[in-house]
């Protein structure tokens, strides 16, 4: 394993899992520094391939995977599944965590310079690799995702409140700046591919038909509506400043549970979720009551503030 300076304080971080995150953290500052290049770093949104679930791999996914499975190598992690890998690797016959891993979420906004990011969690290892990471999400020892937009950010939860820190270029190391954000209960902004309407369950084209509404509809207030197409920006803007997002499953081919993976982004964005007071479900079930039948199984994904969140549950039971 690569040995790195420490780059986050330790104080709110498990003594156990400090190497292990410190290492993400460190890597993410040599990503964040190729991004930060842009074209001058080469063609890095060049598609070079797809992965095995057939969406399109650019250039910085390959890049960012890489740079993390040779960081992690011969540390406490033992089994590195990853968005960009088949199956999952074995890292280290000792360690003892399993690392799931979206190593650049967002990439298709590389070119336009949108925030795209990291996310990851972490479960304690079992023997084998489905087994550590084929079980029910709750059982998360840690999850998070580092942002890489304006400012390279880190929002990671251990199970006991959400934790942000910034990427201080001064000092090339991460500040704590909140020690337990919390999802805004009030907001008038709700984040969904809205062209994919015609194809939504009747809850989901409900739930929105209210917000279009406005001030005239049952919400009683006008909306705004955001779609960055980058699941790290859209989660960071929702625990500042509250709202919904949703990725429903519809009825095209291919999309019965959306797009996103259950082990390496939606169990992890959940459990951030939650841990800063919010919600997050498939639309009725919480993320976290669930898990996934393959290491790049999909689900659909709803999160926000509670009162958000639920009312679309709601509109699942009435027009069931």
């Amino acid at each position: 394993m690569t040995t790195h300076a420490d780059v986050l304080p330790r104080d709110l971080i498990p003594e156990a899992l400090y190497q292990t995150v410190n290492t993400l953290c460190a890597v993410s500052i040599d990503v964040a520094g190729v991004i930060a290049r842009g074209a001058l770093g080469g063609a890095l949104a060049e598609q070079v391939g797809e992965n095995t679930d057939g969406d399109n791999q650019k250039a910085l996914d390959v890049m960012a995977d890489e740079m993390f499975e040779a960081a992690l190598r011969g540390g406490d992690v033992r089994w590195y599944g990853s968005e960009e890998q088949e199956d999952a690797l074995l890292l280290s016959e000792n360690g003892k965590y399993a690392l799931a891993i979206d190593p650049l979420d967002g990439s298709s906004n590389i070119d336009v310079n949108v925030s795209i990011g990291t996310i990851f969690s972490i479960f304690e290892t079992k023997d084998g690799a489905e087994e550590s990471f084929l079980r029910p999400a709750r059982e998360q020892i840690a999850g998070g995702y580092i942002l890489y937009g304006p400012a390279t950010c880190l929002v990671v939860t251990f199970g006991s409140g959400t934790q942000q820190y910034i990427l201080d270029p001064s000092k090339g190391a991460f500040v704590l700046v909140e020690a337990a954000m919390q999802v805004p209960e009030t907001s008038k902004e709700f984040a969904i591919n809205a062209s994919n309407y015609r194809h939504w369950t009747k809850p989901v084209r409900a739930y929105i038909d209210d917000c279009l509404e406005g001030v005239n509809g049952p919400r009683g207030k006008d909306f705004n509506m955001r779609w960055v197409g980058s699941l790290v920006a859209e989660t960071h803007r929702i625990l500042t400043r509250g709202g919904i997002f949703l990725y429903p499953g519809d009825a095209r081919p291919g999309y019965e549970n959306g797009r996103l993976r259950m082990v390496y982004e939606c169990a992890p964005i959940a459990f951030v979720i939650e841990q800063a007071g919010g919600m997050a479900t498939n639309g009725e079930v919480p993320i976290l009551d669930q898990q996934a039948e393959t290491l790049h199984g999909r689900i659909p994904l709803v999160f926000g503030s509670t009162e958000k969140v639920q009312r679309v549950a709601d509109h699942h039971t009435l027009t069931a």
